[in-house]
């Protein structure tokens, strides 16, 4: 996607993905229509600043900053980096029809529930370009904004199972369908939890591309995982070991 959690160019390697599938074959990336690990250039990921004072429990950036992976961290069997140029996918991706939305992105500025402060990190082998690649998005919300977030995601998932389209700046990507996946063990430690697998098809509308979602709240936070990979191998979900070390983390942060 291509969308994100951040989410959310598709996830950082925005240029050098769309070359990576050029050379591979997979046309997912390109002038008017792209769908790979790639697309329009976006603004940095910096973490969104609140407006207002955080209330109803909400989480501040700064606490957010550490409770998330540090730069260099390990994220289970992956490594965990901050976003330099492109972030996860957010703000400029949206979706068609719009109840769609929440699959495609739940930034602030797309989503309709805007966060008090968001926090986003990747994870993958930075020594293997066509490897897993997770996006990591830790969001807070006043009042019962968070519970919202979960509510909107799950009607998504129902009304859109059938599929959907992905509308960027310069582009356009056709999801197949939407259907629910495993979730991790943690997810009995979380208030919700909801898991997706997508396929979607690249250009040409011949190879099906596969990306997993899972997104866990716990009271005003959202914490969302997205993985991709470059080709079509279904890499059968979001890594377990990836959520479970964000989750313990944040767990331990909150005391």
């Amino acid at each position: 996607m291509f969308g994100v959690y951040g989410a959310g160019g598709r996830r950082g390697a925005v240029v050098a993905g769309c070359a990576v599938l050029a050379l591979t074959g997979l046309t997912a990336c390109g002038g008017d229509d792209d769908s790979g690990k790639g697309g329009a250039a976006r603004s940095p990921a910096a973490s969104r600043p609140a407006s207002t004072a955080p209330s109803g429990g909400a989480l501040t950036e700064a606490q957010l900053t550490a409770l998330a992976f540090t730069d260099g961290e390990r994220a289970g069997s992956l490594t965990a980096s901050e976003y330099t140029v492109d972030g996860p996918l957010g703000d400029a991706y949206t979706a068609a029809p719009a109840v769609c939305q929440p699959l495609v992105s739940l930034a602030g500025d797309v989503s309709g529930h805007e966060p008090v402060a968001q926090v986003q990190r990747e994870a993958d082998k930075p020594e293997e370009m066509l490897g897993v690649t997770v996006d990591v998005t830790l969001r807070s919300y006043d009042g019962g904004g968070a519970a919202k977030v979960m509510a909107s995601l799950d009607k998504a998932g129902r009304e859109c199972a059938g599929g959907f389209t992905e509308e960027r700046a310069v582009a356009r990507a056709t999801y197949e369908k939407a259907e629910p996946a495993s979730l991790p063990a943690v997810a009995d430690e979380a208030d919700e939890a909801k898991a997706y697998r997508f396929t979607v098809l690249d250009v040409k509308g011949k190879l099906k591309l596969y990306e997993y979602l899972t997104v866990l709240r716990s009271g005003s936070t959202t914490l969302a995982f997205r993985a991709e990979i470059l080709g079509t191998e279904d890499v059968g979900g979001v890594p377990e070991d990836v959520i479970a070390a964000q989750w313990k983390k944040f767990r331990a942060g909150r005391g």
